[in-house]
Parts: structure tokens; C-alpha cells; sequence
């Protein structure tokens, strides 16, 4: 059984790497509206969490809500990534869109990666 956990884990780490991107607010104020829009802290690694979602583990996801690590937009946050048109990186596990601030997550290469 765990074998398999950790054969799903590794494809849904491929998927939702191969899917992550930078987006601008602008572009995801529509699924915003429609509660869809989730809030990653840049401490936590973006495609894990998105791994997680897809695997349902509800431990790690109520540790990291009650620590504020995930948690939906606030319209407070959605109003100023508007007024300074933030780029974000987002991965989208269905339903939900996880979305964390592109300044959150630099490579030791240089190069842009989603945390």
C-alpha cells in the first residue's frame, strides 16, 4: 500500500510540476470570485501541497491551515495583488487553484521556481 502512495505521490509530482506557471492576479480574479483561489505560504513548497491535495492528506492540510500556512485569498490580499498587479505562481489541483507569490521562491541557480 505504501509503495503505491509513493508511486501516485511521484506521478502527481511530475504533473503538477510540469503544470506550475507564474500568472498575473488579473488573470485569476474570475476563479477568485468563485472561492477558488488558495493562499500558500512561501515556506511551503507549492507543487508538495498541490501533491498532498491530490493524495488527501488531511493531516498535513489541517496542520497548515491552523498554522495560516493555507488558506483561501482574502479579499484584503486579492485587493492589493490588484492595485500592484502581483505575479503569482499557481498550480491548479482541481477544484482549487493554489497560488503563491513569485517573490517567495528563487532557486539557488537563479532561476525562478515555484517554493
Amino acid at each position: 500500500m505504501a509503495e503505491r502512495r509513493d508511486h501516485r505521490a511521484a506521478l502527481l509530482r511530475r504533473v503538477f510540476h510540469s503544470q506550475t506557471a507564474r500568472i498575473h492576479w488579473r488573470d485569476l480574479q474570475p476563479y477568485f470570485a468563485h472561492g477558488n483561489v488558495v493562499r500558500v505560504s512561501g515556506d511551503l513548497d507549492l507543487v508538495e501541497v498541490a501533491v498532498q491535495l491530490g493524495l488527501d492528506n488531511t493531516e498535513d492540510f489541517q496542520r497548515w491551515i491552523a498554522g495560516g500556512e493555507v488558506a483561501p485569498v482574502s479579499d484584503g490580499q486579492a485587493l492589493q495583488w490588484h492595485e500592484t498587479d502581483t505575479q503569482l505562481w499557481a498550480v491548479v489541483a482541481p477544484p482549487w487553484i493554489l497560488v503563491q507569490p513569485a517573490a517567495a521562491c528563487v532557486d539557488t541557480a537563479g532561476a525562478d521556481t515555484p517554493g
